[in-house]
Order: C-alpha cells, then sequence, then structure tokens
C-alpha cells in the first residue's frame, strides 16, 4: 500500500516537473497534433487588426460622392465681339480682338488713329529732346507699339477661351459625376491635377492681360503728365514775359510779339 502510494506520489511530482518546464505550445484535448501557441495567436490577432484597418480605408477611399452637382459653378463665356466698319476705319478689328492674328492688330490700328505726316516729320526734326512736341511723339509711338500688341492679347484669349471650353467643360463634368468611374483615389488625384493645370493657363493668360493693361495705364500716365508739365511751363513762361514786357495801357504801342498763341 505504502508502495502504491510512493509511487503515485513520484507520478504527479513528475507531472507537475514536466508542465513547469513546458513550453508555451501545448496540446488540446490530449491529442498531441493540435498546438495551441499564445504567442502565435497574438501576433495573428495584431495582423488581422492591421488588415481591418487598411481595408476600412481602402473603402473609404473609394466612396464615391453621389451629389456633387451642388459644387458645379458655370464658366462666363465671352462673346464675339463686332466692330462696326461704316467707311473701312476699323479695317481688320473685329479679326484682331478675336483671334491671334498680329498682322490684323497693327492694320487694325493703322486704320484707326491718325498717322504722323511727313511735314510734320520735317517740323519735329528741328525740335530738341525734352520739348513738349517730342514728348508727344514719344507717346505716340509708344501708343502705336503697345496698342496692336494689346489687341492681339485680346484675340489670343478670346480665341483660347474658345478653343479650351471643350477641356473646361469635360473636366467640369467628371468633376461633378458621381459614377465609380469618376471616384477612385487614383481618379480624383487626376481631376485635380487636371484642375490645377487649367488654374496655372488661366493665370498665364491673366498674366498677359495685365500686362498689356499696365503697358496702357504708363502711355496714359505720360499722357497726363506730359500734360501737367506743359500748363506749368505755359504759366511760368507767361509769368516771365509779364515781368519783362510792361502790358500797361500807356505801352500799347509797343509790339510783344513773344505771347503764347
Amino acid at each position: 500500500m505504502n508502495i502504491q502510494l510512493t509511487k503515485r506520489r513520484k507520478w504527479l511530482l513528475g507531472g507537475s516537473l514536466v508542465l513547469l518546464t513546458a513550453t508555451p505550445s501545448f496540446a488540446l484535448f490530449g491529442l498531441g497534433d493540435i498546438v495551441f501557441d499564445p504567442t502565435s495567436y497574438a501576433s495573428l490577432v495584431s495582423q488581422l487588426t492591421t488588415l481591418q484597418t487598411q481595408y476600412t480605408m481602402l473603402k473609404n477611399n473609394i466612396t464615391h460622392f453621389s451629389f456633387k452637382q451642388q459644387w458645379q459653378s458655370t464658366l462666363t463665356a465671352l462673346e464675339h465681339v463686332n466692330v462696326p466698319n461704316l467707311f473701312g476705319e476699323t479695317n481688320g478689328m473685329t479679326v484682331a480682338l478675336n483671334t491671334n492674328s498680329p498682322s490684323a492688330s497693327s492694320s487694325a490700328w493703322n486704320s484707326a488713329t491718325v498717322p504722323v505726316g511727313s511735314g510734320t516729320s520735317t517740323y519735329l526734326q528741328g525740335q530738341t529732346l525734352g520739348s513738349a512736341q517730342m514728348s508727344q511723339l514719344a507717346m505716340v509711338e509708344m501708343s502705336d507699339s503697345i496698342s496692336p500688341d494689346c489687341l492681339t492679347a485680346v484675340g489670343q484669349y478670346r480665341a483660347a477661351r474658345t478653343q479650351n471650353a471643350s477641356a473646361t467643360s469635360s473636366l467640369a463634368g467628371q468633376q461633378v459625376d458621381g459614377s465609380d468611374d469618376t471616384n477612385t483615389e487614383v481618379a480624383q488625384l487626376n481631376l485635380l491635377n487636371a484642375a490645377e493645370a487649367q488654374k496655372m493657363a488661366e493665370m498665364q493668360n491673366q498674366g498677359t492681360m495685365q500686362a498689356c493693361l499696365a503697358s496702357q495705364m504708363a502711355v496714359a500716365n505720360m499722357q497726363q503728365r506730359n500734360a501737367a508739365a506743359t500748363d506749368l511751363n505755359t504759366a511760368a513762361f507767361v509769368q516771365s514775359q509779364r515781368q519783362t514786357n510792361n502790358v500797361n495801357a500807356a505801352n500799347e504801342s509797343n509790339t510783344w510779339a513773344t505771347y503764347l498763341p
């Protein structure tokens, strides 16, 4: 009896030692080929959690908007300008303002402006730089150079708006499209890039127009500046002549030959 108890204690002690020295993997239900590893199970749970997060993110990326028309705006189109031409005074002006034609712009400007005649050119040869007449000539020459270029810029802008209308309309339609084809993440990024490219082209065109406006303002400011300077010079000259020449009635027999017309 004592021998059997001793053997049983030995078996219990041996089993306890085996359990204490066992690895995390152990058999289930007494079957040696089914092993449970807590470390591997935790790693698998972590991987599944990561995959679920990625799946949720991808699902959100491909979810499209069904009511994108609420963002749609309209493009203001420039009308085709038609300049009246009763006697040929605006020959080429309509073409210049609607198309990219530098030759039409130059021809139209020459037809619509007063030319500097040959007699005036001969008269101006005797003038000095800085005189009122030479300043006016400079203003005319600047205007004759800048204005045809601005006419061409306006024509280019109108023509470009017409040419780009199809591309702009197509992009706008796809931006507000609610189908799956235009709502993937890659498609939306492509639409954003296309919109930025169109915006850059429009900004460049606007820059050309703004440069033209600045040039025209320079000519206009030049005209105003020359007019103000001429008034000041005239006032100073009149004051000088009044001090030099007595204008009293007692001296009316004298002839004043230096007066301004």
